[in-house]
Order: C-alpha cells, then structure tokens, then sequence
C-alpha cells in the first residue's frame, strides 16, 4: 500500500485552484465544465489514453504513471461509447490528475515512486471496490474541487436558485421510497441533477458537492432559540 502525509480539504483545494490558475494563465479563462483533458495534455503535457485496464483487476477505472507521466482511463468508461459514463469518466481523469498533483513528488521522494519501473506496472492503480485508502480519498477530494469549483458553483447556483440552500429530506425521502436506496448514498435529488449537466460531472458527485459546500440539506434545520 502506498503511504502518503495528511492532506486537509483545503490544502487539497488549493492545490486545485492553483492548477485551475496556471491553466487560466496560459490558456485564457474557464467556465464550466472545467477542461480536464486539456488540464491534463496541454498545460502539464502528460500523456493519455483509452484502455483496457484489465490486467491489472477486473475492477480497475484508471492508472497512473509517474515515472513516464502517463494516465489511462478504463474503455468502460469511454465516453464516446458510453455517453452515459461522461461523468465517471471525467471525475476518474481528474482523480488521476490529482495523483500526479498532490502525491508524484512524496512518493518520488521517499522512493515509492520507483517500485513498478522495471515492470512497467503503474504507480497507481485506482480500484472501483477499493476501500478508500488516504492517497484515493485525496485524489476524489482534487477531482471534486477542480471540476466543481467552490466559486462557480455558488455562481451557477444563484443563476438557478438563488441565495437560499435547498432542503433536501422530503424529496430524499420520496425517492427512497419510491427507488430505493443503499445504505452507501442517498437518491440523487433533482437540483444536483439540474448542476451536474452544466458540469458535466455525476448528479452523485454534484450532490456530495452540493452538501460539502451547504447548498443542499439532508437534514431539518435546527429550530431557533428565540
């Protein structure tokens, strides 16, 4: 297992924004959905590709590796196949990107970098039924804060909404019992599946966003005082 130092949300959201603004400054600015792909090939000139990751697991998503700068992304996530996958195939990218953001210089550092070069085995490989280790927790928090982030989603929700949040249990309630639901994830609700088309993100991933940021409640607010 690699180890790598404790990150904080908002050290992992700096990181974030400060690859958000080098971009910007080399390329003009963005709006969403946040150009990941060009990210990743035009400002940091890593290598990517479509591929089939399963020799390394039959639950493999992506891969990275640091020693050559190249990422992949499972075929079963390809979006031009799978329209519907658009979603898990941009966060599972910007989950990579996140590895070589936060984690290449620690693991360079302390020699873990180097274990796969021979065999030509990726540093990292990104499992869909992982247990969510630290360095994978990280990279999801980089991938959630560069492609939603914190600014131009408050934007996109005042455009939408207004300024209040949207308290969200009646409708949960609903979808659970009309859907079902797993003890894992709520349903998703309608106004994160309104926010991720513009983002092109998961209505999931837009919903864990949405709560994160206070924008949507799963829970009663708290009766007043007085």
């Amino acid at each position: 297992m690699l180890t790598v130092k404790f990150l904080s949300e908002g050290q992992i959201e700096k990181a974030a924004m400060q690859l958000m603004a080098g971009h910007v400054a080399k390329f003009g600015p963005v709006s969403p959905p946040v150009p990941v792909d060009e990210i990743l090939e035009c400002h940091l000139g890593l290598s990517f590709g479509i591929e089939d990751l399963r020799e390394y697991g039959p639950d493999v998503l992506g891969a990275t590796w640091l020693q050559t700068g190249r990422v992949a992304v499972d075929q079963s996530l390809d979006p031009s196949t799978f329209p519907d996958k658009e979603g898990r195939y941009r966060f599972t990218l910007a989950h990579e990107l996140g590895h070589f953001e936060l984690h290449a210089h620690q693991l360079r550092d302390n020699g873990q970098a180097t274990l796969f070069t021979e065999s030509n085995h990726p540093t990292i490989v990104c499992r869909s039924s992982a247990k969510r280790e630290p360095i994978e927790w990280q990279a999801d928090q980089f991938a959630a804060q560069l492609l939603m982030p914190r600014e131009m989603v408050y934007t996109y929700w005042r455009e939408l909404f207004g300024d209040r949040p949207y308290v969200a249990v009646d409708e949960i309630a609903r979808l659970s019992e009309r859907f079902g639901s797993t003890n894992r994830k709520a349903p998703t609700v309608s106004v994160a599946r309104d926010m991720a088309d513009h983002f092109a993100v998961s209505g999931q991933a837009m919903q864990i966003r949405l709560e994160t940021l206070g924008l949507i409640r799963t829970k009663p607010a708290e009766p007043e005082l007085f």
